[in-house]
């Protein structure tokens, strides 16, 4: 306040890039973020994964239950729509770079509205959305929301990407892309990680209710301190995947499963 930027001097580096600096009337401070913070959210972030309920903490008596159903279902049901590779192909295009910046707007509005593989459900939102944006204002968002799911930061990681646009807090995020389409998406283009399962809790059966009816496993309230959604969908899912286990044609199949037992188990 006392004179400008050519009256300060550097007087020492510190450690992550910071620089102590000193004015010419004599007061010196600490130029830069303290290096603490990164590690401190990255100690928070794998303390609470390591905290998330593992597949170990399924009872015994269970899983044998749950294997059981398995066997049974892949008896009856031993393959999976075989259209859905085809169409998971065709979207890993799209969604590749070179593709999000040059397909059709019209693919882009027909994947949000598609049953094929996954269904997201009613995207009425969406869709009057992109309307009312128009198709090329409405495609750029769409574009921008997929890209920074796909290919953000890598400091980011993904799971906090996909809070970002849950939360909308991206000023480039696409109304109505939310958390069914975004799994979509991550279905299409991580086919072996992923399940077909688009929600992380709802009252037809998400990810956490299939926990509590297959498995006995009591996940996370989404609400809860900490627990952001991303991180909760992300987690969830490999768990349930690791459960499932081999033997299924894909992880459409798997999901299928899932969905087949969680009215089952209890019989």
């Amino acid at each position: 306040m006392c004179s400008d930027d050519e009256d300060i001097e550097v007087v020492a580096t510190l450690d992550a890039g910071r620089r102590r600096v000193r004015h010419r009337c004599g007061f010196e401070w600490a130029h830069g973020e303290p290096p603490s913070q990164p590690r401190q959210q990255a100690r928070s972030f794998e303390l609470l994964k390591a905290r998330f309920p593992r597949a170990e903490d399924v009872d015994p008596d269970r899983l044998e239950h749950v294997a059981g159903l398995k066997k049974r279902y892949l008896a009856a049901k031993a393959d999976f729509d075989p259209q859905v590779a085809a169409y998971w192909s065709k979207y890993q295009q799209v969604f590749s770079p070179e593709g999000l910046r040059t397909c059709d707007p019209q693919l882009l509005k027909d994947f949000a509205n598609s049953e094929i593989g996954a269904r997201p459900g009613n995207q009425a939102t969406f869709n009057s959305a992109w309307n009312d944006l128009g198709e090329a204002a409405a495609a750029e968002r769409t574009r921008s929301t997929i890209a920074y799911l796909l290919y953000g930061p890598d400091e980011v990681p993904l799971e906090d990407r996909l809070q970002h646009l849950l939360d909308g807090t991206k000023s480039f995020s696409m109304t109505g892309f939310k958390e069914a389409l975004l799994t979509r998406v991550l279905c299409v283009m991580c086919p072996d990680r992923f399940l077909t399962i688009l929600k992380y809790t709802t009252e037809a059966g998400g990810k956490r209710e299939i926990a509590r009816l297959v498995y006995g496993l009591e996940l996370p309230a989404p609400e809860s301190v900490n627990w952001t959604p991303g991180r909760l969908i992300f987690w969830s899912n490999d768990l349930l995947r690791t459960l499932a286990g081999e033997g299924f044609a894909n992880q459409q199949h798997a999901a299928a499963f899932l969905w087949w037992a969680k009215d089952r188990v209890d019989g």
